[in-house]
């Protein structure tokens, strides 16, 4: 049973366009929730009414049954954590934790347990009497994740939680949020604009642009299955091959090659799409495979990504195409150069018909 709803939400400032509309989402108890777009596409303020930081202009929030709407926002029982952390810099780390459940006026035996409690489940108990400047930006973010959890809120709202931390940080930071959540069974909202990052620690990504929300989905549906250009872009690297559809399963790129694709797509479709990861290069000798498809490209240059090799090929068209080679001793050693004229193969159940 869906425990946060969004009905119909709309958030206008002024008479200018609006920066949230028409905007429905269902959110089950324990299930961790991501919102992603680009900057602008009204995520943040989506988690912010919910919050009640900022106020509706049409329709209504519930939380377990209740309309929250117009409840403010230090009665709706909420924990959020903000991108820039938001640590008081005088006080300690157990004083930033107890914030809240001061505020709350709770015995003070009680706020001293939950404040061990929850610095112990970000493994920072050792680390109650320090200020926050003697912290690294992991150690600040679980901080203000423990202040969070304190209060045992009935949902929990991260935004932008780990763009302020480095590369290795943000994998490990990210990793022990999910345990976290997971573990406590928080109904958790969280907001990035990394792709990465939701489709890691999210059980359900709503791709929003222009204060629409283009698809909800598990993250393996959104990726593999997107239902337009722009979900599919910015879920990751892709290739888009501009054309028509042709027939009930082929597609006809602009060099008239006709692919073979399921058809899955709607009769308007205008692009073709396939992830580089599901490609593959070979020989121009190589004899062709009919029950794949293949064009004919030149490889252009080679990008090294340790796991990985990327690579970047052109069509006759102009067109670009990426392949993502795993970075074996027998692709290493095959001879293929840049400047080679090979083939790039793929399944049909591969490709995306859109829009």
């Amino acid at each position: 049973m869906s425990y946060i709803q969004f009905h119909n939400i709309e958030k206008r400032y002024g008479s200018s366009h609006p920066a949230v509309t028409d905007f429905n989402l269902s959110v089950n108890k324990g299930e961790m929730v991501a919102l992603l777009g680009p900057s602008g596409c009204g995520k943040t303020t989506t988690l912010r009414m919910l919050a009640g930081f900022v106020s509706v202009t049409r329709g209504h929030i519930t939380i377990s049954g209740r309309d929250i709407t117009n409840v403010p926002a230090h009665k709706r029982n909420i924990g959020m954590v903000f991108q820039g952390y938001a640590l008081f810099p005088h006080m300690s780390v157990a004083k930033n934790v107890a914030f809240g459940l001061e505020m709350r006026t709770l015995p003070t035996a009680e706020i001293q347990s939950r404040v061990n409690e929850a610095l112990q489940r970000v493994r920072l108990g050792a680390f109650a009497d320090r200020l926050p400047k003697q912290l690294s930006g992991g150690q600040q973010q679980r901080v203000a994740l423990a202040r969070a959890m304190a209060i045992n809120p009935d949902v929990l709202l991260l935004d932008e939680p780990l763009s302020a931390l480095d590369a290795r940080l943000r994998h490990e930071v990210r990793a022990e949020i999910r345990l976290l959540q997971k573990e406590l069974g928080l109904t958790t909202l969280i907001v990035t604009h990394d792709q990465d990052e939701a489709l890691s620690m999210a059980d359900r990504l709503v791709v929003m642009s222009k204060g629409l929300a283009e698809q909800i989905g598990p993250p393996a549906q959104l990726y593999e299955e997107p239902v337009n250009r722009f979900v599919a872009e910015f879920m990751g690297k892709t290739n888009f091959l501009e054309g028509r559809r042709e027939g009930p399963t082929g597609f006809r790129t602009l060099g008239g090659v006709v692919l073979k694709t399921t058809g899955i797509g709607p009769n308007a479709s205008n692009c073709l799409s396939f992830r580089p990861e599901r490609a593959k290069i070979v020989s121009f000798e190589e004899v062709d495979d009919p029950t794949l498809n293949t064009l004919d490209a030149t490889i252009e240059l080679f990008t090294y990504l340790g796991p990985v090799i990327e690579c970047r090929l052109i069509l006759s068209t102009g067109e670009h195409l990426l392949v993502m080679v795993p970075n074996s001793s027998g692709f290493r050693g095959s001879g293929v150069l840049e400047g080679s004229l090979v083939k790039v193969r793929w399944s049909p159940e591969d490709s995306r018909l859109l829009t």
